[in-house]
């Protein structure tokens, strides 16, 4: 199956790029609402369920225990951009459950945001692993093997105890089954699972809802969903999508990114939430898509509906500021 052309990219008058893509949304009994390309495709989730990977820092107890509020439940699911009170609460994790910066195993890059990157270069040396946009997952990680006095060396290993409870939990919300051959090593050194793209879906409607969940794992659930929506900021950064989005209908909207062209949503007064991937892996593409396919949810012609959909097609300037072109969705989002 060939998936359609969902973004183009415009310079003049013509089209310069074209995008295929794949997207589902689902309600929380699987339902299929609306689907385009190959939704049931395999697909790497790569940083989108976060969300699903803090379930163990929930479940086992670790969260209350070090009196962790939204900030820091948000930040569990971030992919965040380095900048300075990212990383104060990565270590603030840490330090809660009694650890530091050597503990993580995430590995160490440069902020992405561009201000927090020159300001950086002017005061550290090197980055270290706190500035990781992972640092907050694996801080999350830390503590959840700490305080279920889990070995905490090599937490990020396939056959590390945490590692196993996060693909028992996987597959129980997504319905593939994960093994090594579906697996794959994400940026941070954890294990990757490749999942069809329905199944990632209806795992975030039922963390939504909680409908299919035991009562532990509903609750786990919503509460870090609802931490998101609460600390946007956290979950992503200054100027950054996921940020934007749950700026844009506070309460009304979850969405977290992942590398190579995927993006997941959730929408908790429509009781849905949906999943695409650009296929050749564009973050551009994944972000037009997600934002024009949450609009679908939202009245048209309503303040949210038109922001949703000026963030899906709009300009592009260069850096003189004069319009080169657009980027743009087709028909194939709203067919």
């Amino acid at each position: 199956m060939q998936n359609p052309v969902t973004v183009e990219v415009t310079r003049g008058n013509l089209v310069e790029s074209r995008h295929r893509g794949l997207g589902v949304v689902v309600d929380a009994s699987g339902k299929t609402v609306f689907s385009f390309g190959d939704a049931e495709a395999g697909v790497f989730p790569r940083s989108s369920c976060k969300a699903m990977q803090a379930l163990p820092l929930m479940e086992s107890g670790a969260a209350d225990a070090y009196g962790f509020g939204n900030k820091e439940l948000a930040f569990s699911c971030a992919s965040h951009s380095g900048e300075d009170v990212h990383v104060a609460m990565a270590s603030s994790m840490l330090a809660k459950a009694g650890q530091d910066v050597s503990a993580l195993e995430c590995g160490a890059h440069w902020s992405s945001e561009q201000s927090a990157l020159i300001h950086q270069a002017h005061t550290i040396t090197a980055p270290t692993a706190l500035h990781n946009n992972c640092s907050g997952k694996h801080s999350g990680f830390v503590c959840a093997c700490v305080h279920s006095g889990t070995q905490l060396k090599g937490y990020v290993g396939y056959e590390h105890p945490l590692q196993q409870e996060i693909r028992g939990i996987m597959e129980s919300l997504t319905g593939a089954v994960l093994a090594e051959d579906n697996c794959g090593t994400d940026g941070c050194s954890i294990p990757t699972y490749a999942v069809p793209l329905k199944g990632l879906a209806h795992g975030f409607a039922k963390m939504l809802t909680g409908q299919g969940l035991e009562p532990v794992r509903a609750k786990a659930s919503r509460r870090l969903i609802e931490a998101c929506m609460a600390e946007p900021f956290y979950v992503a950064g200054t100027n950054r999508a996921c940020t934007k989005l749950m700026q844009v209908a506070p309460g009304k909207i979850f969405a977290k990114t992942g590398a190579e062209g995927v993006f997941v949503a959730a929408l908790p007064e429509q009781g849905l939430a949906m999943a695409v991937k650009c296929e050749d892996g564009t973050t551009r593409a994944a972000e037009a898509m997600i934002f024009a396919l949450i609009a679908r949810y939202f009245e048209k012609g309503s303040e949210t509906q038109e922001t949703l959909m000026g963030m899906a097609n709009r300009t592009m300037k260069n850096w003189n500021g004069l319009r080169v072109g657009d980027i743009r969705v087709t028909d194939a989002m709203f067919a």
